[in-house]
């Protein structure tokens, strides 16, 4: 087995903030290849995020210590097994290899990824939201006529112009359902309250991610829950099946992402577990290639919501695979019809 991995920056069409991070105009990720020694070639993506202590630089050295003669695209959890005994602390990156092995395993079985996990995809079934990322009041409403083909937005709050922000996408889109996340920006359980109880009288907000800081004290937790008057989803709080009692016990639904858990085998293992806990579901992304996103597109099935919309927010996507016009995602027109069915522009 070869490996190769290098950077790419990424280039946002709009500049993305969120209320945990600063703003910025790019995003950096790392991209990874395996080939075998029969040539099938394979792909992966780490979009390490600084939130959980990962960079590209921490991903690159990473794979830089990686026996690539360890992996095997015929024993997923043997290779896996060695991968996690190098670094339990580096999920972006172990999660781009599991995505990589997994695609050459599907490839070398003549199946899409989907199929190769017994999962299945139905077309004109699953849409995404579309992210609107914290900005001015007169550029959360350009970016809301912007995404107009899209059915569901994706609402950032967390931001002393939280009501102004809201605001200015309804004249954009009075009746359009939004999903909102507060990125923990809400500091106290009352705030929290407070901007839930507001978001509620709107009329159409679908629920509203992690309200409050993922270290909140369980008692503060509660008091939320029993109170709020939308359904309270976990991001930073959910990160793999190790978080799914937790989240059962303090919040409705969880939001699981590729970088956070390891890639798409626990991805799997993690949203299995949510549903038979009685969570609802949701897979998200972080700033994304189209590597990633398709790779999370193929656990579709799992989720009862989709926020996987990474590679549509910047302008130099390498990759082509999974589409989303209209926000149905589709892999219709895929480049490939194996593994990940993605291929490089």
């Amino acid at each position: 087995m070869k490996l190769k991995f290098w950077h790419t920056q990424l280039l946002l069409a709009n500049p993305w903030k969120i209320a945990s991070t600063k703003g910025s105009g790019t995003h950096n990720v790392m991209l990874v290849e395996l080939t075998d020694n029969d040539g099938v070639t394979a792909y992966g993506e780490a979009a390490p995020s600084v939130l959980y202590g990962e960079s590209v630089t921490t991903a690159g050295v990473f794979f830089a210590q990686v026996d690539a003669a360890q992996l095997s695209f015929s024993d997923i959890p043997g290779s896996m097994a060695y991968l996690n005994s190098l670094s339990p602390h580096q999920q972006a990156a172990v999660g781009a290899l599991n995505m990589a092995l997994l695609d050459g395993a599907a490839k070398r079985a003549g199946q899409p990824l989907y199929d190769f996990l017994g999962l299945g995809f139905r077309e004109n079934v699953h849409v995404t939201s579309f992210s609107i990322g914290i900005d001015a009041p007169e550029v959360i409403h350009r970016k809301t006529l912007e995404a107009a083909q899209y059915p569901v937005l994706k609402l950032k709050l967390g931001d002393p112009r939280d009501r102004e922000n809201l605001a200015a996408l309804r004249a954009a889109a009075p009746n359009k359902p939004v999903r909102v996340d507060a990125n923990e920006g809400w500091l106290t359980k009352e705030e929290a309250l407070e901007k839930l109880e507001w978001l509620a009288a709107d009329g159409n907000i679908q629920y509203v991610e992690q309200p409050m800081n993922r270290r909140t004290p369980p008692a503060d937790l509660a008091w939320l829950k029993a109170r709020t008057p939308l359904d309270l989803f976990a991001d930073e709080s959910c990160h793999t099946i190790k978080d799914v009692p937790h989240c059962a016990e303090f919040y409705h639904g969880v939001n699981f992402k590729l970088v956070k858990t390891g890639g798409v085998s626990m991805a799997h293992e993690s949203l299995v577990a949510a549903r038979k806990a009685g969570l609802k579901t949701m897979i998200g992304c972080m700033i994304e290639t189209s590597v990633l996103v398709t790779a999370a597109a193929h656990l579709a099935e799992l989720a009862d919501f989709l926020d996987i919309d990474g590679n549509l927010l910047i302008t130099n996507d390498p990759f082509i695979g999974a589409s989303a016009e209209k926000g149905i995602i589709s892999f219709a027109n895929a480049p490939e019809k194996i593994g990940l069915r993605v291929r490089p522009r």
